[in-house]
């Protein structure tokens, strides 16, 4: 895909992601689950400031996750069970499991529903493999979005214990086995809760549950391809361009305009779609005239990406902006204030 990859062990001690006060990397997969202590100059809150800078990272989980990653995780919303409890589901497990029942299929009917995170792999219908860790996430954290769960007959516990001594840690559909975030600043961070969930096995391995379904291919393949697409920012990126506003009249822009004027606004917006920046074809972009509060609120006309409103200045004086606040699931949060 046109990236230039690096490979690092996790302890390594010469291990940094910064030189010269820049960054070095624009983006960073952690498969290393069970590190206790990252090498060198890298640590939870160095990748936090590496998200905050605006980078990607990718991160798998194991049956045993180490304080780096558990630190990082929490920092973004991400509990992970404890050490050595898997997710188990004694009604959805796949035929060559080892009889605890940790070797789950997981249905495309509880992957998100967003085509620019997951590709057409709800729409294949292809059941998936995974053998991890459960997670749960925080309710309260309108960032991150559930991609993938598991079934209502599912749970996460240690599969070496023969009797719930607790309550488990997550149970149902509130087991996540994926989840992204994508904080603010349109950084992206993907949680997958299982290793083995990118392996050549599980892409190329048929399926056959033990209800007798079978599938001669995961999803696996075709999810995780998506899945890293959409972190990397390979997708669902926008970006806003050559902004203009005139007096419909005459197309003149003079240095302020009056109430009742007739205006048109307009703006090119693209999408980055394989490598290459296309017009955005979406259709339910707004504009808002505001002071203070919007006055004027209009959905905009999509002619090959280039958008444009048409609206009357309202009979109020005042100094006025247009904004543009376009935040749909799956693209980057795209804000544009013009006075």
């Amino acid at each position: 895909r046109g990236f230039e990859i690096t490979f690092r062990s996790s302890d390594d001690s010469s291990l940094q992601i910064v030189k010269y006060g820049e960054y070095i990397y624009d983006n960073i997969i952690l498969f290393a689950p069970g590190t206790k202590e990252f090498g060198g100059r890298l640590d939870a809150e160095v990748l936090t400031e590496f998200i905050d800078a605006g980078g990607n990272i990718l991160i798998a989980g194991s049956n045993t996750i180490g304080d780096a990653i558990r630190e990082f995780a929490g920092e973004c919303g991400i509990e992970f069970a404890d050490d050595k409890n898997a997710v188990i589901d004694h009604l959805n497990y796949d035929a060559n499991d080892d009889g605890q029942h940790t070797l789950i299929v997981a249905s495309p009917d509880n992957l998100l529903t967003s085509e620019l995170i997951t590709g057409q792999a709800k729409r294949a219908g292809l059941p998936f493999l995974f053998r991890g860790i459960g997670m749960s996430s925080d309710p309260e954290n309108p960032l991150l979005l559930d991609v993938l769960t598991g079934s209502s007959s599912s749970y996460t516990a240690n599969p070496d214990e023969k009797s719930l001594a607790e309550y488990p840690i997550t149970v149902g559909k509130r087991t996540l086995l994926i989840s992204v975030l994508q904080a603010r600043n349109n950084a992206r961070v993907g949680f997958v809760g299982s290793l083995d969930f990118f392996s050549n096995d599980f892409f190329d391995s048929a399926v056959r549950s033990n209800d007798g379904k079978k599938s001669d291919k995961s999803g696996n393949e075709e999810l995780a391809v998506s899945l890293t697409d959409w972190i990397f920012k390979q997708r669902g990126v926008l970006r806003a361009r050559n902004i203009r506003h005139y007096l419909k009249k005459d197309k003149s822009t003079p240095r302020f305009y009056t109430i009742k004027n007739d205006l048109v606004f307009n703006v090119q917006f693209d999408e980055f779609v394989h490598g290459k920046w296309m017009p955005f074809n979406g259709t339910d972009v707004q504009l808002e005239f505001v002071r203070i509060d919007p006055f004027v609120r209009a959905t905009m006309k999509n002619k090959g990406g280039q958008l444009e409103a048409q609206f009357c200045v309202p009979d109020t004086y005042g100094i006025y902006k247009f904004v543009i606040d376009y935040n749909r699931v799956g693209y980057t949060h795209l804000f544009s204030a013009t006075q």
